[in-house]
């Protein structure tokens, strides 16, 4: 720390009790100075020699016959009058980061300028403040934290501006030519911790990381805070990375709780305003910083309640990088008094901000065709991006969908908006859509029909087909087609052509393809129907009768040829596996749902038997009851 001793004389100034300052002098003092509830016992000529206010006070005194002055306004205090006086006195006074500035203050207070006599204090601390302190990077620091009590003087004497000056512009200096110590504590690269092997002790310094000042800008209160960040900015020569960087920083040291999603009561409206200022201050850029961490300020942000604005532009950035979010990301807790568990409807408006980058891209490209392939490749959404989005859908409606106060409007309203799509599996959705069945056993007709239109049977893997099949939530209709479906894979895996199908199941199923029924005229009952055991029997014994006589002809066709046979008892097996007891079924499919999604598999087939007594190995099935 930078610092400068005044004066040459030995301090002489006793202390009296806590409210008592005296010089100890052969000569009896001749001014009494009140500052505040301290009293400075003085001697009237070193004081007035130097300092305007003084003697304009004294000479108003002296009409009066009194020999006290008060000057309860002194920015600094008691302490900073001190410093001046010892000053006036010429007694040794040692300035540093710390008084600097309350000295500077009072001395500008009491009129201590060149005016009155050369070489005063005012252009001693000048001198100080710009050889010294304004030059090194964690004074400067010091220095600026200590101006927010002397206010306004220090605005008013622009040593605020350029302590901001100072720090911007060192923070945005060549990192090769940072030889100054700072703060770092988190963790760094090898080589930018000074130990890089390669580094035999001779030549240049290993690098010093680009980030290393944004800990030592924590100490700052957020309104100064905000203000060397928007210098930092202006200059435009630190990345937005970086930027990024200091903000989370600053969010970690000033927001307790925040790493961990939580904001403890107390302070709300300082926190409040740091919220509010991060968000402004965040870099336009895309990927400046995680998505992770904008959700981490949102939660904050609505716990909080702060303004509408901040909450806006929070939502419409974290749609921008939607893929790279989480499930747990997305649990953000409704606010209190919501009668639901989970704040879907802000999870909505943050994916409907994720599809309107496309839509935005493409009118803004109309707008300009000479610059259409300019602005349509940003904007427009990678097949990438919009699977992981799909599957990150799927994944919190699976959550949500625990909630048994959830309406089935906000389940179904959610996933439609990533309905269009395309992905190979809808494992996840029908995962969703079972665990709120599960979780909403009370649920009408026309609600169960709503909700298992979201997913596509054709799109099911293997392991959700088993459990499909045995799942008594299910309406029969969706059990049907899930068969169907499998049955009509497995043929195409067989390599035979597609055979006709058995009446049961084409009247059955013709509902999802929008032909006409012959069998009932009565939708809605299809869709909740009990399947009685002889429905269940015929269904899986006409399929399983299929499949045997598919599997002969593709072995005729193949000529005997043993690939052939093997690729149809293979098939068979697997549709003997879609016969098993509901017991295995469940095993499996928990087994898998801890994996994530399964993809589909267009190699999978289904056969079946038609041995009545492996017919009979769905009983569950056969009990199925409906629920209204």
């Amino acid at each position: 720390m930078k610092f400068m001793k005044l004066g040459s004389k030995p301090d002489s100034f006793q202390t009296d009790g806590n409210n008592v300052r005296y010089v100890a002098s052969e000569l009896a003092t001749d001014i009494v100075v009140n500052v505040g509830e301290v009293k400075f016992y003085l001697h009237k000529f070193p004081l007035l020699s130097k300092s305007e206010r003084l003697q304009k006070l004294v000479a108003a005194t002296n009409e009066g016959n009194s020999d006290e002055v008060h000057i309860p306004d002194i920015p600094g205090g008691a302490s900073a009058f001190e410093i001046c006086a010892k000053f006036c006195y010429g007694m040794t006074v040692t300035l540093n980061a710390y008084n600097v500035v309350a000295a500077r203050c009072a001395a500008e207070y009491l009129g201590m300028h060149e005016t009155i006599e050369k070489g005063n204090l005012i252009y001693k601390v000048e001198v100080f403040l710009s050889s010294s302190i304004f030059r090194s990077w964690k004074d400067s620091i010091i220095v600026l934290q200590t101006t927010k009590s002397l206010l306004p003087f220090s605005e008013d004497l622009k040593v605020i501006s350029h302590c901001i000056d100072s720090i911007a512009s060192r923070a945005s200096i060549d990192v090769s030519r940072v030889d100054w110590s700072y703060t770092y504590n988190r963790k760094k690269l090898s080589e930018e911790n000074g130990n890089d092997p390669k580094w035999n002790g001779v030549g240049n310094r290993p690098v010093v990381p680009k980030d290393w000042w944004v800990e030592d800008l924590c100490e700052l209160e957020i309104d100064l805070y905000k203000r060397v960040m928007m210098s930092i900015k202006t200059q435009a020569i630190v990345s937005h990375e970086v930027i990024g960087e200091a903000l989370k920083a600053y969010a970690l040291k000033r927001l307790p709780g925040f790493s961990k999603g939580m904001i403890p009561n107390g302070e709300m409206v300082k926190f409040q305003s740091t919220v509010d200022t991060i968000v402004w201050l965040l870099p336009v850029e895309k990927c400046s910083v995680s998505c992770s961490f904008m959700i981490k300020l949102l939660k904050a942000a609505i716990f909080m309640d702060s303004r509408e604005r901040t909450k806006r532009e929070l939502v419409r950035r974290i749609g921008q990088q939607l893929e790279e979010a989480s499930v747990n990301d997305l649990l953000i807790r409704a606010p209190e008094g919501e009668m639901t568990r989970y704040d879907v409807d802000t999870v909505q408006q943050i994916v409907e901000e994720f599809l309107k980058q496309e839509q935005n891209a493409e009118i803004e490209s109309t707008a300009d065709p000479e610059l259409q392939e300019e602005v349509r490749r940003p904007g427009i959404l990678s097949d990438a991006s919009k699977l992981m989005v799909a599957k990150l859908v799927d994944g919190y409606l699976a959550e949500i969908a625990k909630d048994p106060n959830l309406p089935l409007s906000k389940f179904v309203d959610l996933a439609e908006l990533v309905s269009g799509f395309a992905r190979p599996a809808h494992d996840g959705l029908y995962r969703a859509i079972d665990m709120y069945l599960k979780e909403h056993p009370g649920i009408g007709k026309s609600e169960r029909k709503r909700i298992c239109r979201l997913m596509d049977c054709k799109k099911l893997s293997v392991d959700a087909c088993m459990h499909a099949v045995q799942n008594e939530r299910l309406p029969l209709r969706v059990v049907v087609q899930v068969l169907f479906f499998e049955q009509v894979r497995a043929t195409a895996t067989s390599g035979s052509s597609t055979p006709d199908l058995p009446k049961v199941i084409k009247d059955l199923n013709s509902a999802s393809h929008g032909s006409s029924r012959s069998v009932t005229t009565n939708t809605e009952e299809d869709w909740d129907a009990v399947a009685t055991l002889e429905e269940l029997k015929a269904i899986k014994g006409e399929l399983a009768s299929l499949r045997l006589g598919n599997g002969v002809g593709a072995s005729d066709r193949n000529g005997g040829d043993g690939k052939g046979s093997s690729i149809d008892k293979a098939a068979m097996n697997k549709m003997k596996g879609l016969l098993m007891s509901r017991k295995i079924f469940t095993k499996l499919w928990s087994s898998k749902s801890g994996q994530g999604e399964n993809s589909g598999s267009d190699s999978s087939g289904s056969t079946g038997s038609a041995n009545p007594e492996e017919a009979k190995s769905t009983p569950s099935r056969n009990r199925r009851h409906s629920v209204s």
